[in-house]
């Protein structure tokens, strides 16, 4: 039976508690906070290059530690003591900004599991190199959307945390595709101001936004069963408001209005890519006027040609994606979403990373 759940007070306030405190952490320190707050067979999911991963020292020493001293500053004016007892430990330079947070039974096991999202953007000094990125000594956005499952012992058992890692190359001067059809910038939260659902919330909301959800997804996915290119914008405008904003990932860019959306997005993504498969996704949940999802991968599709530019090929190249929508009235009303571009990217035979760092000579 399904679970009815709708207070999720406890599991909200369990992933405030693990950001402040891993957040305020000392590098030194973070291994320890990620193992307080996650279960022994923690499972934790990232974007290309990262991946899966089953350890917190190998969470943190692969990803976060990277990333910390990448967006850390460089104070020139400090001098490490010689004494390693009044050593000072750097202070944290990266901010965490959060416009949208909220939880919810995941619909994709009947309510068995318990979420918690929140999305944002990590601010910080990109003063040493990333990825193969060059740093720039200026301060830079990296876009994140995060999902949390919690168990009833109060503990984080898995994480996917999804990045807009072409964005940072982006604001670097190194955007590595053609011409995007939308249009990239720093995105903002949502238009209502009303994201961080850190009280409680009305059950009957949340089940008006999934049905609206739900209903979308099954008239998009209407369209790969038949193999349908184009769709009329009558489709779209059953679940979505006409001045719909769609926040897509640095590499496609966002779109305004369901016309300008379907010309820059939808209508390129559907010409140049066949055999779409879709897998469905591994959380999906809402609270209030939120909801999201993401997959591992959500869908699996070949590329005619054309798609990021992308010459045509027969790889059947998966795509990891996350969506989260805010819902006003009875249609959504904004998109924000995230895509693994680099991961399908590679599937395909272009390592966009490994190519930043040979024309860079660029470590690491």
């Amino acid at each position: 039976m399904p679970n009815h759940k709708t207070n999720f007070q406890k599991e909200k306030q369990i992933v405030q508690n693990y950001i402040n405190d891993f957040d305020r952490a000392a590098d030194s320190e973070l291994s320890e906070v990620l193992k307080q707050y996650t279960t022994e067979n923690y499972h934790w999911r990232g974007m290309h290059p990262f991946y899966e991963k089953h350890t917190a020292e190998d969470v943190v020493n692969e990803f976060w530690l990277p990333l910390r001293q990448a967006f850390a500053s460089r104070d020139t004016s400090y001098k490490t003591p010689k004494t390693p007892k009044t050593a000072k430990t750097p202070k944290n330079m990266l901010q965490r900004r959060t416009d949208i947070f909220f939880a919810g039974a995941n619909d994709c096991d009947e309510g068995k599991t318990v979420w918690v999202v929140h999305m944002g953007h990590f601010l910080g000094l990109f003063d040493q190199n990333w990825l193969g990125i060059p740093s720039t000594g200026k301060m830079a956005f990296l876009r994140f959307a995060e999902f949390h499952r919690i168990t009833e012992e109060g503990k984080i058992a898995e994480t996917a945390l999804f990045l807009d890692l072409i964005s940072v190359m982006h604001q670097a001067g190194h955007y590595p595709l053609p011409p995007m059809t939308g249009t990239h910038f720093m995105y903002p939260g949502p238009r209502t101001h009303d994201g961080l659902l850190y009280d409680i919330q009305e059950p009957k909301e949340a089940d008006l936004t999934l049905a609206v959800l739900n209903q979308m997804i099954a008239d998009l996915n209407s369209l790969n069963t038949n193999d349908a290119k184009r769709c009329p914008p009558e489709l779209l405008a059953k679940t979505w408001k006409d001045d719909m904003i769609w926040y897509g990932p640095c590499g496609i860019g966002a779109s305004y209005t369901i016309e300008r959306y379907q010309q820059q997005h939808q209508y390129p993504f559907r010409d140049h890519l066949y055999d779409k498969v879709f897998n469905g996704h591994i959380a999906r949940i809402a609270e209030g006027d939120y909801c999201g999802f993401f997959g591992w991968p959500n869908l699996n599709n070949k590329n005619s040609g054309g798609f990021l530019g992308l010459p045509a090929n027969d790889n059947h190249a998966p795509m990891r994606v996350v969506d989260i929508y805010r819902r006003e009235g009875n249609k959504l009303a904004e998109n924000w979403v995230f895509i693994d571009l680099l991961h399908y990217l590679n599937e395909q035979g272009l390592d966009v990373l490994a190519r930043m760092r040979r024309i860079n000579r660029s470590t690491p």
